[in-house]
């Protein structure tokens, strides 16, 4: 069950990110944009720069969404520099 959960708020997050960095992909390129994007975001923000809600990133939780969001626009900011 929980990687259905995962897949549902992955797909919510990197759809979201599309939506603030303008970019027209696909559900799929969403979810893997948004799950990979709430690892980054947990990194970076939690373990990194030390802010302690960032830990829930990719979490249904208002926090969660958003260093989960946070995280996917960094990681589509870092594809677009690099490509």
């Amino acid at each position: 069950m929980n990687i259905i959960i995962s897949i549902i708020v992955g797909g919510i997050i990197g759809w979201l990110a599309g939506v603030i960095m303008g970019t027209n992909t696909g559900i799929l390129m969403n979810i893997i944009i948004g799950i990979v994007g709430s690892a980054l975001g947990s990194w970076l923000f939690g373990s990194v720069l030390k802010i302690g809600a960032a830990n829930n990133a990719g979490n249904f939780n208002i926090p969660g969404l958003l260093f989960g969001v946070l995280g996917a626009v960094v990681l589509i900011f870092l594809a677009r520099l690099i490509f």
